[in-house]
């Protein structure tokens, strides 16, 4: 079996681009399909994979490993977050080829089964980006929330950290302690809570201000708290809050968490299997995360496949604990993938088709094409006219 052709199809879902990637065999009418999304950068993405096309014509796609070698290593320079999503997509695409040409679903060639079912968590809005990052209002909030609740779930996340510095004033974080506890009385202590903080603290105390505010309410846990990259900022805040602390969705391989895991400067990380390498990637950083005495919850608010990727690897990783999904984001979603991402209340059901389950129908795909993205960063200036982090 050889590689033939990787092909690349971009799906516009009104507040952001899904890239899905497809690699075509020698085998008639075998092929594989992953997911390359990257938020407004879409067409490096695109361009990336051209680039990288070259180097797996002829090979095997089963062998998953030494596709992985050729990608990062004969790229000669070092790849950051566009290459390594442009990777990550191909290489779902190769082991959906793979689970296929043995009649097998991924998570058996991962390990196999270690859970029944996978507990999933939504956000605000059920996949409206503005709700996302829109919602400051404590009415909204509360509105917003309970839609989630009675679609069924039992655990939501929220970005409502307000745009920050190096200090966090007194309004603001009065503001949030507000929200969070508009938050918890409208759903209960039956929903566990997520709070990201989307790295926008610009230093150690500002981030454990804002914590402190939300301990009382008792969230699952507070993600990003500090801009990541600087472990020991993170094991900082890790001993001072008695939250738990998790990161992880902007680090790139197992190389960008292994200080972390050294620092123990996290609870629970958050690889992004779309962007970090892929799932032997993922699967390398949840074992060294377990010896770490840490938990994995992937990050993924991207489309379809790059969910269907994460259930097969959370089917088959020991210390996983909630996967971040946004089934449904566009109401034509299920028009366009056939997937196996099946819920019943706050769970996936584990999928038994082989591969990773999924279809694409690329006639109804090309009526969405792709669209310059919102620029959600505008938003993140101080009233003096200072640039903040999103």
């Amino acid at each position: 079996m050889r590689i033939t052709g990787i092909k690349t199809l971009v799906v516009n879902a009104e507040m952001r681009n899904w890239v899905f990637v497809k690699v075509l065999t020698d085998q008639d009418g075998l092929y594989g399909w992953g997911e390359a999304s990257l938020n407004w950068k879409t067409r490096a993405v695109v361009g990336a994979v051209e680039d990288i096309e070259p180097l797996l014509i002829g090979r095997d796609p089963r062998d998953i490993e030494q596709c992985l070698r050729v990608m990062n290593k004969h790229s000669y320079y070092r790849l950051g977050i566009i290459g390594a999503t442009a990777i990550s997509g191909i290489e779902h695409a190769l082991w959906d080829i793979f689970g296929k040409s043995v009649g097998l679903p991924v998570w058996r060639l991962l390990g196999g089964k270690v859970r029944d079912k996978v507990r999933v968590y939504t956000h605000l809005g059920l996949g409206d980006m503005r709700s996302v990052y829109e919602t400051f209002d404590k009415g909204a909030l509360r509105e917003k929330a309970l839609a989630v609740v009675e679609n069924g779930y039992d655990a939501l996340k929220v970005v409502f950290i307000p745009y920050s510095h190096f200090t966090a004033d007194i309004p603001s974080r009065r503001h949030v302690a507000i929200l969070m506890e508009t938050l918890r009385d409208a759903v209960g202590d039956g929903v566990e809570i997520m709070v990201d903080f989307h790295g926008r603290p610009a230093s150690i105390s500002a981030a454990l201000q804002f914590i402190d505010e939300l301990v009382p309410y008792r969230p699952m846990f507070c993600e990003e708290p500090v801009q990541p990259g600087d472990a020991d900022a993170m094991r900082i805040v890790a001993e001072r809050s008695s939250c738990p602390i998790a990161t992880g969705e902007r680090l790139v391989g197992i190389k960008e968490f292994e200080p972390l895991f050294m620092s123990k400067g996290a609870h629970i990380v958050q690889p992004d299997l779309n962007h970090t390498g892929g799932l032997l990637e993922g699967k390398r950083i949840a074992a060294a995360a377990e010896a770490a005495f840490m938990g994995v919850a992937p990050h993924n608010p991207n489309g379809p496949l790059a969910g269907v990727a994460a259930l097969h690897f959370d089917v088959s990783t020991p210390n996983f604990v909630i996967q971040e999904e946004m089934s449904g984001a566009v109401p034509w979603y299920d028009a366009v993938v056939q997937t196996p991402l099946h819920r019943e209340g706050s769970y996936w059901s584990v999928p038994t088709a082989p591969g990773f389950g999924v279809e694409i129908d690329e006639n109804a795909a090309a009526r969405h094409p792709f669209k310059p993205e919102v620029i959600h960063t505008l938003a993140a200036v101080l009233g003096d006219g200072t640039i903040v982090d999103w």
